[in-house]
């Protein structure tokens, strides 16, 4: 095992780093942010898998489906953190965007270094949230070895749901229990084997796509404006606000009196607007569009 992990590239030293003791700060933070610029040429390389991936989970949550995020460390952290913030982004349940991270949600503040080793747990934890045929499961990894998120995609496979692993080696491990393998090779890390670094900085972009694009083709973004923002603070009532005075040229007031008369929801008013409808006409007109505020807007009716 020791061997395996020495081999992969994210355990690999950087040559350009062998003397990061010996570096000033302005030196490690050159070098640092030279290295960074590596991660989204990267992540460039592997759109068409994450393309796939995104059509996968859009598809899915459609139809009523949900998509988990399982990780161990900083990969469940991540998983955590996207998953964390579809709810106020996008005004979706709770339980359609979900993370599963080894150790529980403890384990997001404090280090739980060996629950990522126990891959029956990993199987155990997913079977608690009742897993589907309709669900999307991603592994994520960076080494694309840990147990506890390959145990979870071998349960969601037989289960029969859509897996997708996200690692940062070639030939993953874990790639073989994925029908949708994405395997971002960021090359090695500053720091020798902190995949905190660069690995993670992949993920974390490879996340952003798979939840924002899913939600845009959901009809959860109209332009590449949020309209279905929960307005649910003093920042995103004042948001909401300047999304609809963007989308339909506005005033403040007129906008701050439309989102009332809408409930503060943002794609209702926008129609109540534009199309000069009541906000019971325009939850109709929306209901059959399955939520595409841009076909409610150039239908006829």
């Amino acid at each position: 095992m020791t061997d395996s992990l020495a081999s992969l590239t994210t355990e690999q030293r950087n040559e350009r780093t062998k003397e990061l003791d010996r570096m000033t700060t302005a030196e490690i933070l050159t070098v640092m942010n030279e290295e960074d610029q590596k991660v989204a040429e990267a992540v460039r390389q592997v759109l068409p898998q994450i393309t796939k991936a995104v059509d996968r989970i859009s598809e899915a949550l459609k139809r009523g489906g949900r998509l988990f995020y399982v990780g161990a460390g900083t990969s469940g952290r991540l998983g955590v953190l996207d998953a964390s913030e579809c709810p106020p982004t996008f005004q979706v349940d709770y339980d359609m965007v979900q993370a599963v991270m080894a150790g529980g949600g403890e384990a997001f503040f404090k280090a739980k270094e060996n629950s990522e080793d126990d891959e029956r747990q990993g199987e155990e934890d997913l079977q608690q949230k009742k897993v589907s045929p309709m669900d999307v499961v991603v592994g994520i990894t960076a080494s694309g070895r840990t147990p506890y998120p390959i145990g979870a995609l071998k349960v969601a496979r037989r289960v029969g749901a859509f897996t997708v692993s996200l690692s940062c080696n070639e030939a993953s491990e874990i790639s073989a229990f994925a029908d949708c393998p994405i395997e971002v090779i960021v090359g090695p890390e500053v720091l020798t084997g902190s995949t905190r670094l660069k690995s993670a900085s992949a993920h974390k972009m490879v996340l952003n796509m798979l939840s924002t694009v899913s939600m845009v083709k959901l009809g959860k973004v109209y332009e590449n404006l949020m309209v279905d923002v929960h307005a649910s603070n003093h920042k995103l009532r004042e948001r909401a606000k300047s999304i609809l005075m963007e989308s339909t040229k506005t005033k403040y007031e007129e906008a701050e009196s439309a989102l009332e008369q809408a409930d503060m929801q943002v794609k209702p008013a926008i129609l109540m607007l534009l199309k000069s409808v009541s906000y019971e006409e325009a939850q109709t007109l929306l209901a059959a569009h399955e939520g595409q505020l841009r076909e409610a807007l150039e239908t006829n009716s």
